[in-house]
């Protein structure tokens, strides 16, 4: 459980890291070519870079609660639905 909570803490502190320095990231990794086309405000690149961050801090805080299975399951547990044994009648 501790582990789980410094995880959660270790990636929210990195995303916000992301959302608050946007404009070092930019000038470390350089711009994302599909961010540019495919996000015509703000730059794009830096808005990817922003979206990136926020759904770190989201990640990292459904890990810290214990909510991230359940989130991912709910998601995309139509995905894996032929994966679940059936359970064995009763008759």
């Amino acid at each position: 459980m501790m582990a789980r909570i410094i995880w959660g803490l270790l990636i929210t502190g990195a995303g916000a890291a992301i959302v608050i320095y946007t404009e070092s990231v930019f000038s470390f990794f350089g711009s994302i070519d599909w961010a540019e086309s495919w996000i015509p405000f703000y730059g794009g690149s830096r808005m990817g870079y922003k979206l990136l961050g926020v759904l770190l801090i989201i990640i990292g805080l459904l890990m810290m609660t214990g909510l991230l299975g359940s989130v991912v399951m709910w998601l995309f547990g139509g995905l894996f639905s032929g994966f679940v044994p059936s359970l064995p009648s009763s008759r």
